[in-house]
């Protein structure tokens, strides 16, 4: 077997990563097992586009070879440790990613993102995971649905606008009146979403959802 260049392998994943080829990752994932674990190493910095582009790619990988992300499973829920709180964000969301492209990786550990979302470090990414996991299998989340709904009263205007798209996704009528109160909320907050950073502020997150739910606000 030939060894494995990783810094060129490192390169290779880059460019795909910055061009957004997530066919091109999954086929290197197939011919590289050490894709995954290239791919968690880009969890540490939310303001890079590569860390959100990392965590569709860890997605991708999981729909075409699940053997390879459900061994990283395991080490996500690890660096979910308040001991590893500094690294929760990618590992939070990235589980939700992880679920949106096969939900059978996730499912028999969806019930703990509900303490995820008690948790203030991990609370604003299980937010975003759960808002990707819900456009595609909302049914799945209706044991965490209602730990949404303290979200949108949240002090930090980056939880409550997640918390806002996120309820949006889960079609969460319960939510309606919190999201009316949050019209008004002028926070801004960048949201990754549809491939790319999109600005935004906490009031329009709110209207989105209160239109999904089927108010014209």
């Amino acid at each position: 077997m030939r060894p494995v260049d990783s810094h060129a392998l490192r390169e290779r994943l880059n460019a795909l990563l910055q061009e957004a080829d997530f066919a091109g990752i999954t086929r290197l994932a197939a011919r590289e097992r050490m894709v995954v674990r290239l791919l968690l190493q880009y969890l540490y910095d939310p303001g890079d586009l590569l860390y959100w582009r990392a965590l569709e790619g860890l997605g991708h990988v999981a729909a075409a070879h699940p053997h390879q992300v459900q061994k990283v499973i395991g080490r996500l829920l690890w660096l979910l440790n308040e001991d590893s709180a500094s690294v929760g964000w990618g590992a939070a969301a990235a589980l939700g990613e992880i679920g949106r492209h096969n939900l059978r990786i996730v499912e028999d550990i969806i019930p703990m993102f509900c303490g995820f979302l008690e948790e203030s470090f991990s609370r604003a990414p299980m937010l975003w995971g759960v808002g990707r996991l819900a456009e595609v299998h909302p049914e799945a989340l209706t044991e965490v649905a209602p730990f949404v709904l303290p979200c949108l009263e949240d002090a930090d205007p980056q939880v409550r606008a997640l918390a806002a798209w996120c309820a949006g996704r889960l079609h969460l009528t319960a939510a309606r009146e919190a999201l009316e109160t949050l019209l008004g909320d002028a926070s801004s907050f960048t949201l990754y979403d549809g491939g790319q950073f999109r600005q935004t502020t906490v009031g329009e997150l709110a209207r989105e959802a209160l239109q999904i739910l089927g108010n014209g606000a």
